[in-house]
């Protein structure tokens, strides 16, 4: 039977950071954008839009908790989870609607709301039909990785995909993983009301980060929730009341049993489901689509962005790589790259985390000379009224360049005071120089000033050593 292959100047797969790669400049494109879920994207729908959402009120929980300690009578007197849910929803789901709705007004652009695969040279059978594009620009995402554990199968789980959709909050939830969802995960669900158990094969949370920031949120998390670190789960199976698992840790087994059972051990990249080497589009061991500095694939013509090439699972990168791919489709022989600088990322449990750079290990594993230093929040005026004794901010730097290599800040708004390094480290300034403008007394901003003073010390004793 032949099928005909509608013919396009441009098809985007996905509606997240893709959708921003059309713009005026392609009015007279013919565009097709394939879009087998939601419009917006990850972000938007199921990750940091609605998560920042609850993180909010869970953040205004947890300080309920704690006004005591500063002379305050504040308590914690419950949830109303529907009314979360319908707050952050019932914003988010009118704006996906309305990015599907414009997409489909525009007389340019035909939307295909199925899934899709490759079939050949830049050519996809999507919903029965076939299109082929002079140029593809993959931006489908990733999606969350589900273990293979004995039992899980048989169980009822969710994945960061429903777990804020639950009609009603959990008595107990088990969280299977440690990582930034998992963590920022408990602290919602924690704050908010459910006992919490966090099941983690590490003996530490947040494993990728600098080893003093995972040390220290695994403690301050150990405090708030049931943590089963060093854990190989045996198996996972329903039970009357939930779910039930059964795992060997460093304590010997035990069986961890709740209502409801969330697996946030990670995400692939969904190059797989678009079976990408039918177009002669390579991936790495991880599945993660191969791209230049340019963002190119392996394949003429075929470009791809954001979570499905892996080199950063974070929606502001996505963001960068649109616009330098929006460039790129129009102007050939005047490419622009994709951004090399160091990526800055934030997690927002409590205490927050933010990070830019190295770690220390990666300085260590480098070979080269490197200069660490810690200073803690309540080495600084805002921190010593806070009575802070959670947060810190570490800073590895090049004692040759005199530059700040690695920022980890472990604290309230970690995520804020992580940008000041962010912006020295991303124009290039030195330590000197990013220490030397005035900084606001009695600001929390001091905590980065003085730990910026104790790297140049370790500049100068280094200097002085001759090392």
């Amino acid at each position: 039977m032949h099928v005909t292959t509608e013919q396009y100047d441009l098809i985007i797969i996905g509606s997240g950071s893709g959708n921003s790669i059309i713009g005026p400049e392609h009015d007279d494109w013919r565009v097709a954008m394939v879009e087998r879920g939601v419009f917006g994207g990850t972000c938007l729908n199921r990750g940091c839009i609605p998560t920042k959402m609850f993180v909010f009120p869970a953040d205004l929980a947890e300080h309920a908790r704690h006004g005591e300690r500063y002379g305050i009578r504040t308590s914690f007197d419950g949830t109303d989870w529907p009314a979360i849910v319908q707050r952050v929803f019932g914003r988010i789901d009118p704006i996906a609607e309305g990015g599907r709705d414009y997409r489909h007004s525009l007389p340019n652009v035909d939307v295909y709301e199925h899934s899709a695969h490759f079939v050949g040279d830049r050519e996809l059978e999507v919903g029965g039909q076939r299109i082929r594009g002079n140029q593809v620009v993959i931006a489908a995402g990733a999606r969350s990785y589900v273990p293979d554990v004995p039992g899980l199968d048989d169980v009822p789980f969710h994945t960061s995909d429903s777990i804020m959709r639950l009609p009603k909050l959990p008595e107990h939830l088990v969280i299977m993983g440690g990582g930034f969802i998992a963590c920022e995960m408990a602290h919602v669900f924690g704050s908010l009301g459910a006992a919490v158990t966090i099941i983690n094969r590490s003996h530490g949370l947040l494993q990728a980060a600098d080893a003093d920031i995972s040390a220290r949120l695994t403690r301050e998390l150990g405090d708030r929730f049931d943590l089963a670190l060093g854990a190989h789960i045996d198996r996972v199976r329903r039970t009357a009341d939930g779910v039930a698992v059964d795992l060997t840790c460093d304590g010997g087994p035990r069986t961890v049993e709740g209502d409801v059972l969330l697996v946030a051990t990670g995400r692939i990249a969904n190059s797989d489901q678009l079976r990408v080497a039918a177009g002669g589009i390579e991936v790495d061991e991880f599945g993660n689509v191969k791209v230049d500095a340019y963002g190119r694939t392996t394949a003429p013509g075929v470009w791809a962005l954001g979570d499905v090439n892996g080199r950063h699972q974070l929606k502001h990168m996505a963001n960068g790589e649109a616009k330098v791919v929006r460039h790129n489709l129009s102007h050939p022989d005047a490419l622009r790259m994709y951004d090399q600088r160091p990526a800055p990322s934030a997690v927002f449990t409590s205490p927050q985390v933010g990070t830019c750079g190295l770690t220390e290990a990666q300085a260590a594993a480098s070979g080269e000379p490197y200069c660490a230093i810690i200073h803690d929040y309540a080495g600084a005026a805002y921190g010593w009224a806070m009575e802070d004794t959670q947060g810190f901010c570490k800073l590895i730097g090049d004692p040759r360049t005199r530059t700040v290599t690695g920022a980890h800040v472990i604290g309230y708004q970690a995520s804020i005071l992580v940008q000041l390094l962010v912006q020295g480290m991303h124009l290039g300034n030195t330590a000197d120089e990013m220490a030397g403008q005035v900084w606001i007394h009695p600001a929390l901003s001091e905590v980065v000033e003085v730990a910026l003073l104790k790297l140049i010390e370790a500049f100068d004793e280094h200097d002085a050593a001759g090392e």
